[in-house]
Formats: C-alpha cells, structure tokens, sequence
C-alpha cells in the first residue's frame, strides 16, 4: 500500500529543511528528477534528445526554481529550452543555471506561439502554491505535459481543479504521494505519478490514506493460507443472504447474486419478489430462496447462539433494486438488528438512519446518495463539495452513519469513522455502467461472509474491526475494478461483461 499525505502536510515537513536559503539541496533533488522524465518523455515521442525543443511555464516561486534547474538540466544534454516566466520574479539561482546552460527566457505573451513549436511542455507554474482565481493557458492535446510536483490548478490536499487546470502526461511529485493527485479531478489531470524521494520521511508524520494495488489483496483479506483451507466446506467459505430485486428492476437481484457466486461464495440464500424468483433460479441456479418465516427463525437463533452451519448466515447484501415498501421495511429491519456484517447499497441506503448501532456494515454510495446520506443527517453539502473534498465528506458519513463508507468513483474511497481510508482507482471508465454496482455488493457480500468476525464484538473490538471492514471493502474494489479490466481487453464494458471476468478477476489477484 502506498502512503498519501495532504499538500499541506508535505509543505510543513519541507519547511525545516528550507530554513536556510541558500540551501538548494531539495530543488537540485527535484529538479534531477524532473528533469529525467523530461529525457524519458522526449526518447518516448520524439525518438531523440539533442536538438527536440521544450518550453517550460515558470512561475515565481520554488516550483518554478524547480523547473528552471530542470531546464538547466536539460540545455546541457543538447536540448533547446525557453522558460516562460509568469511573474517579473523568479528563482534567481534557478535563472542563472539556465542562463550559464545556454537556455532562453520568454515573457508569457509568447507561450502560444512558443507552445506550438515545441516537442514537451513543462508545467513549473504553481504547483502546490495555486492562488485561487488564476487564469491557466491551454495548451493543445497533441503536446505532451509534464507537471512539476502538482498539475497546476490542482489543489493537493483535495483533488479539487479549477476550469483552467493543465492536465499532465505524467506527474513527478516530490517527498510525498500527495491526497490531491489520487482523488476528484486531480485524479484525472495527473497521468502517470512518479514519487521522488527527498528526505521528507523523519518530518512527514501519519499519511491521510493509502493507496492499495492489485498486489495488496492477500495484505488486505488476511486470509488463512494454511493446510486447513482445503478442508473447509461450503458453509466455512462463506453463506450470504441477499435482500435485493423489485417488479422495477429485476435484473439488479440476479446481478448481484450471479456475482457473489462468481466470486467464490459457499452458499447464497435469497429474499426476492416472486416475479424476480423465476429469473434467478433460472440464472443462479445455486441460490436457495429464503422464506419470511425461515428469516425470523434464523435470526433468532444467530442471536441465541450464533453456531455454524446451515442454518447460520454469515453476511447481508442488502439494496440493489429494492422498492421500499413495508415488506421490504420489515426485512430490512429484522437484519440491521441482528449481529450480522451487511453491504448495503443503493434503494436500501435511503432507507437507513443515522447513529450508532452494534452491527458492522459497508454502505456504498455515490456521489449522489452520499449527498442524501449526508442531508439526512442534517449536513448540508451540494455535490459539488463531494467532488471538491470526497475523503472529508465520505468520514463525516461514516461517523454519523457508524460506518465503513465505500464511495463509489474513478476513485473509490473506503473510509472506516475513525478517519482511516484507503484508496482504490477503477481500471476503466467503462465501470461506471449500469449494474455495475449490484456486481460490486455481490462481490463485497462474499468477502464479509467469508470473513471470521465474532458473533459479539466488544466495545474495545470496535476500531480494529471497522478497519478491517474496510480492508474488505477495498479488496471488493480491487477485485472489482480488476475485472473491469480483463473485460475492457474486448471493448466497453457492461455488467454481464464483469461477472463472466469475476472468476479469473479473483484468481488473478490470489482470492
């Protein structure tokens, strides 16, 4: 997993170390490494170093210093550089390096003309120092752009971007993976990230979130790996109920219950209209339907006892096309009030109130019905605000809900109430689709029924066990998003596309 800090928590750890003005060690750092994408960026477009040409927008403060000992850099290996300066200062030492290393300064009013004849542009303009209200130039699609530390009009502790952001290439950032570049817009401006090490490590305290990869699954499932696994029988990987469906949207059901099957359930137990019932025994021929009556009586005896079984279930997934009537009502409540871990998502979510309760749950918003969930609980946020700052937002609904929020997006934010979040980014854009979500609950209403939670948790259990349910609900993404991308090899993506790649998806990734 991957650390991520605030901008501004990368600026107050770089502060003891920029003490002394005369100290250039971190720039010259910086610079090197910017400098090296440049030549990579140029090999990689041009096929050539000596001779291609790269213009660069300096602004006046240290960013800028950055870009110009980069240019200088550059110069020196043959490469035509002309610095753009924004402001009537700049970086005096940075000045003169590319003065002595033959490069050519230029006032703004010669970008556009300058921009054209080059082969890569360097945004040195701001970086984490944006001031709100600037007016950035636009630099036409064909031109690669390399972003010094932040793509200016990116705001680095949010991933908010302004209307004039410059979108990069490539990103070098220094110190630090900053949260601005990994979530909302700042996410889609960055390109491809790489992270230069400068010696902020002893000052830069504890990260904001993490990033997880592909790699991170077996970290975040904690999964026994021992001899005793293939003993286990069906029961032990996992039995599911799934509350979902309505004479609306039948699909939805079978989405989800195809998708916990395919993903390696044990056994599936369904509450479903009766118009839904044909269909999924037809598609999920595995799923046994689960009567009102046997509901209560199951219930009662997790309560009493909480034994194994085929009478125990272990996890809820509870929403996808769901029609909120008093049916409906009173299965949902039967389940919140009963000790079993639940995935809820989409009509259920509207269903819910907010406060403590002793159940572990996932809800799964987007954007929108977080905006609902928020409201509900009297904050009062536009989705505007959700897309400008969605980790702040995604803890608020996880301290008023008392749970693990996983918002759903390009990146999806997992977020336990304690503030501990983990990052994971959708391998394609195609994921957002329709029924894609139920899929994701499939997915998650697995993994929570797999998983051994105790049938009483203790007060002291509390933190240590929503992290690990957030855990859970980032590997769900990873598997999720990873099935997206097997399924992108072929063309655009729909849901059915997903559950045929779910299989391969988590073997893959070592579920």
């Amino acid at each position: 997993m991957i650390p991520v800090y605030a901008g501004s928590s990368v600026r107050d750890a770089e502060k003891p170390l920029l003490r002394d003005a005369n100290d250039l060690r971190l720039m010259r750092w910086a610079a090197d490494a910017l400098a090296h994408q440049a030549v990579l960026m140029l090999k990689e477009y041009t096929g050539r170093l000596y001779g291609s040409r790269v213009v660069a927008l300096v602004g006046p403060g240290n960013n800028g210093g950055d870009g110009l000992f980069a240019l200088a850099a550059l110069a020196r290996r043959g490469v035509a550089v002309t610095a753009v300066l924004l402001a009537s200062q700049a970086h005096q030492e940075g000045l003169a390096a590319l003065a002595r290393a033959g490069g050519r300064t230029a006032s703004a009013e010669a970008l556009e003309a300058l921009i054209e004849e080059c082969d890569l542009f360097i945004d040195a303009a701001y970086g984490t120092g944006l001031r709100p209200g600037v007016q950035l130039p636009a630099i036409p699609r064909h031109i690669p752009v390399l972003a010094c530390d932040v793509p200016s009009g990116v705001d680095a502790d949010t991933g908010a971007a302004a209307q004039s952001v410059i979108p990069a290439e490539r990103t070098v950032t220094f110190g630090a993976l900053k949260t601005g570049l990994v979530v909302g817009s700042g996410h889609l401006v960055s390109g491809r990230i790489r992270v230069t090490d400068i010696g902020l490590t002893p000052t830069l305290g504890k990260p904001e979130a993490w990033v997880v990869q592909g790699d991170d699954l077996e970290l975040l499932l904690d999964r026994d790996r021992g001899w005793s696994a293939a003993g286990r029988h069906k029961y032990q990987r996992g039995v599911l109920g799934l509350l979902a469906g309505s004479v609306r949207y039948p699909g939805a059901a079978v989405l989800s219950a195809r998708a916990a099957v395919a993903s390696g359930l044990g056994l599936l137990r369904t509450i479903v209209p009766e118009n839904v019932a044909a269909a999924l025994t037809s598609q999920v021929p595995e799923a046994v339907p689960l009567g009102t009556d046997e509901l209560t009586a199951l219930l009662a005896q997790n309560r009493r006892n909480g034994r194994e079984g085929a009478t125990r279930i272990g996890a809820w997934a509870i929403g996808p096309g769901l029609e909120d009537t008093p049916e409906t009502r009173q299965h949902l409540q039967q389940i919140l009030s009963a000790n079993n871990p639940c995935v809820i998502d989409a009509s259920a979510l509207a269903m819910l109130e907010p406060g403590e309760h002793r159940q572990l749950r996932i809800l799964t918003p987007h954007a929108g019905e977080l905006n609902a969930l928020l409201a509900k609980a009297g904050v009062r946020v536009s989705a505007r605000d959700i897309a400008a700052d969605p980790i702040r937002w995604a803890r608020w609904a996880a301290v008023a809900y008392d749970c693990v929020i996983l918002l759903k997006g390009s990146a999806t934010i997992c977020t336990a109430p304690d503030g501990y979040a983990l990052i994971v980014h959708a391998s394609t854009p195609d994921l957002a689709t329709a029924g894609s979500g139920d899929v994701l609950t499939g997915i998650l209403g697995t993994l929570l029924a797999a998983a051994d939670f105790p049938a009483t948790p203790t007060t002291g259990d509390a933190t240590a066990l929503t992290h690990r349910l957030t855990d859970l609900a980032a590997a769900g993404a990873l598997i999720h998003a990873h099935a997206g991308a097997l399924a992108a090899r072929e063309g655009t993506v729909s849901a059915v596309d997903l559950l045929v790649e779910l299989p391969r998806a988590a073997r893959d990734l070592g579920l």
